[in-house]
């Protein structure tokens, strides 16, 4: 007899649902484990039970089966993600492109040009926002020159704090040193100072000597600087020099 078709459907007999599911379970994991075999394929299949139980088949290891999928799926979900995200960027540069046109015809606006295409109300606005606009930079042209003006200032004070110091300084250096302007007497050594002196003297009668030589037999007498205690000398001391 020939197997007749059953219905598939939830079989409600527990004890005949867990023979089933003992004999179909084998079944799949011997048709996986042929289908490997046969097709050079990488095959792996989970089951649990309605009691929580495990069952699972791998031709190749279960967590590498499961490691290669999990890649698989992240490069699919990577490539959609990349999609979406270059359909974003597209979407923002076409809006930073009009930004862009509108501030560059504003600013055209601003200097004075390309002004065929406004109204009334809106030079009378532009007219405002340029007057605004310069009072803001006199204001602020006169703050920089006020804070130029602080900064002079108190260089000039720092200048001045600093001449009055070094002033006070040589003051306190000329007090200090009072003689060094006066000029020292220069003195001989005692040596030297000797020996002058007898050359001196030696000299001077040299000197009579040769006047008396001179005039012969004159009476005059010559008064030389001599030294204290030393008397003039007579006519006998006089024949005794020639």
């Amino acid at each position: 007899m020939g197997r007749g078709k059953i219905e598939i459907k939830r079989i409600d007999n527990a004890s005949s649902r867990q023979v089933t599911f003992s004999k179909r379970r084998t079944g799949l994991f011997k048709k996986a484990q042929e289908l490997s075999i046969l097709c050079d394929s990488e095959v792996a299949v989970i089951v649990f039970s309605n009691t929580g139980k495990l069952f699972e088949f791998s031709s190749s290891g279960m967590l590498r089966t499961i490691s290669r999928y999990n890649k698989c799926l992240g490069s699919t979900d990577v490539t959609v993600a990349e999609i979406n995200s270059q359909k974003e960027d597209s979407k923002m540069v076409d809006i930073l492109r009009d930004e862009i046109s509108k501030i560059e015809t504003k600013q055209l606006q601003l200097l004075g040009k390309d002004l065929s295409g406004l109204g009334i109300k809106e030079l009378q606005n532009l007219e405002q926002q340029l007057s605004e606009g310069l009072l803001s930079v006199k204001a602020r042209k006169e703050e920089l020159l006020m804070e130029q003006l602080e900064q002079s200032r108190v260089q000039e004070q720092r200048v001045m704090l600093e001449n009055e110091t070094l002033r006070r300084q040589i003051e306190e250096l000329r007090c200090l040193f009072p003689q060094t302007e006066s000029m020292v007497p220069f003195q001989y050594p005692p040596s030297e100072r000797k020996n002058t002196f007898v050359n001196t003297g030696a000299r001077c009668l040299n000197l009579a000597n040769n006047c008396g030589h001179e005039k012969g037999s004159s009476d005059t007498v010559f008064h030389l600087g001599l030294p204290a205690g030393v008397q003039e000398e007579g006519p006998q001391e006089r024949n005794l020099f020639k």
